[in-house]
């Protein structure tokens, strides 16, 4: 796979964008859960969840229509992305 360096970028330039990714890279989770294990406020983690999503590096593992308990998890492309930005140190603390 070619490094797609935009996507790593567009990540990369959020601390929220860079924490989700990480977390979901663990192992699926729902908002709440993501919140509590990287402290940051709910809002932040939908917003970069949705931002994630857009670009392709995770997924809804629920129906789109469920309201609660909304399970997300990281896809091929969010894996991939995710050990570049771990190998390459890029990930900001």
């Amino acid at each position: 796979m070619t490094p797609d360096w935009d996507v790593v970028g567009h990540v990369i330039s959020s601390r929220h964008r860079t924490l989700v990714l990480g977390r979901l890279a663990e192992s699926p989770a729902t908002p709440t859960q993501i919140s509590a294990d990287v402290d940051i406020a709910s809002t932040h983690v939908s917003r970069a969840l949705n931002s994630l999503r857009e670009q392709g590096l995770v997924e809804l593992l629920v129906p789109e229509d469920r309201r609660k308990g909304r399970v997300y998890g990281i896809t091929t492309e969010g894996s991939e992305t995710w050990e570049l930005i771990q190998s390459k140190g890029l990930a900001k603390e």
